[in-house]
């Protein structure tokens, strides 16, 4: 027996949205056609209607699901810099209550209609978590290490974690550029293409990542300060920060995370570098740090392939990919569709999980959540209702 549902709204992603359309799932949840409905009217079968929109699944394409337990406990819109080192002053706790928030925001996920997430990891720890979660996990196990003295180090160390993961899909990736040497990219980009693997870094989430590249100055200072690490052997490149370190990973698919200082000439450079880039927009963890946004309208005019992220519950309240969308809606006033997309299809292609997750289509089975909206598709709560 097969289920037919439907709404006053289905969003299949890869065509027009269908007014009062149905979708026909087999028993194991796998779509097998999408009606309009006029074509459904021919069907002499019971037809469960929902009042909102039905959408697929949500993609997270960054999170940081280790860092869970620390929610609440750093403060709002200090900055970057002095946000890091709160970070790593309350990073440590007890491993059970990390356990425990970890399995709290997985579950937190589950019921706000994510079926797919980035998750940056810099130990094993959340190993266990994802091994018994419904949610499909990609591992971005970070390697951070300024020196390049200590880059093959660094590396091995990374690859070991990766390792770990196993039999969950993981690969090394550069925390950030103020945190990676130029010797531990190109060993990272070396492994990425041996292993066709890739790649996710955060990305000018400052002004002063840009200060610090161009001429050595800024907070990026006080940084290394705190962590007492001599960066004398440094040498600003006098370009932006995307520009001083993309020419080193140029051929894999990379997602650039935050972006909120991109300009136009730092797109055109990463067009011209790589050709496989994502854009991820964590705009809650912008607005927590930062207090500030990316320059979303660029983005868009650039035809730029976008994702969405939570980032961690250090930086935010709630993982709720549907809450990042209505944020972009209201201050960016971004079109519904667009943000969408963003937040299924493009963040399924990145992790190489479009066959599956991502869209409506016939042979997938992406997750199905319905939300509401007003007669203009303006997002009205960020509630998600999961109905498959």
């Amino acid at each position: 027996m097969h289920n037919f549902i439907s709404a006053d709204w289905i969003f299949p992603i890869t065509s027009n949205p269908i007014k009062d359309g149905v979708i026909e799932l087999n028993l194991q949840g796998d779509i097998v056609q999408v009606l309009s409905k006029t074509e459904a009217l021919n069907l002499k079968v019971n037809i469960v209607k929902y009042n909102g929109a039905i959408v697929p699944g949500f993609i997270n394409t960054h999170c940081h699901l280790e860092l869970s337990h620390m929610l609440g406990q750093i403060p709002e819109k200090t900055g970057l810099v002095e946000f890091v080192q709160s970070v790593i002053k309350n990073r440590n706790a007890d491993a059970e209550q990390i356990s425990r928030a970890m399995e709290d925001a997985d579950t937190q996920m589950q019921k706000n209609g994510i079926v797919a997430v980035g998750d940056i990891a810099n130990q094993v720890i959340s190993k266990e978590v994802k091994l018994k979660s419904k949610l499909h996990y990609y591992t971005f196990v970070e390697a951070m290490g300024f020196n390049p003295e200590r880059a093959d180090a660094i590396m091995d160390y990374a690859k070991e974690i990766a390792t770990a993961f196993n039999p969950l899909i993981s690969s090394v990736v550069p925390h950030a550029p103020y945190s990676v040497s130029p010797a531990l990219l190109q060993l990272i980009n070396e492994n990425a293409k041996k292993e066709n693997a890739i790649i996710s870094i955060h990305n000018q989430e400052t002004k002063s990542e840009n200060l610090f590249f161009k001429d050595k100055t800024g907070s990026f200072l006080d940084l290394y300060k705190f962590l007492q690490l001599d960066i004398s052997f440094f040498q600003p490149t006098g370009k932006t920060s995307i520009q001083s370190w993309l020419p080193f990973v140029n051929n894999q698919k990379i997602l650039l995370v935050h972006n909120t200082e991109i300009s136009k000439a730092d797109i055109d450079f990463a067009k011209q570098t790589n050709n496989d880039l994502y854009w991820c927009l964590c705009p809650q963890a912008n607005l927590y740090i930062e207090n500030t946004l990316p320059d979303v309208d660029l983005l868009i005019d650039e035809g730029l392939k976008i994702t969405l992220g939570t980032d961690s519950l250090a930086s935010n309240h709630q993982l709720n990919i549907l809450s990042e969308m209505k944020t972009l809606q209201q201050y960016k006033k971004v079109d519904f569709e667009k943000l969408l997309k963003w937040a299924t299809l493009n963040g399924a292609e990145f992790l190489s999980l479009d066959d599956k997750f991502g869209s409506i289509e016939v042979g997938k089975r992406p997750g199905l959540n319905l939300i509401q909206l007003s007669d203009d598709f303006i997002i009205g709560s960020d509630q998600v209702e999961k109905i498959n």
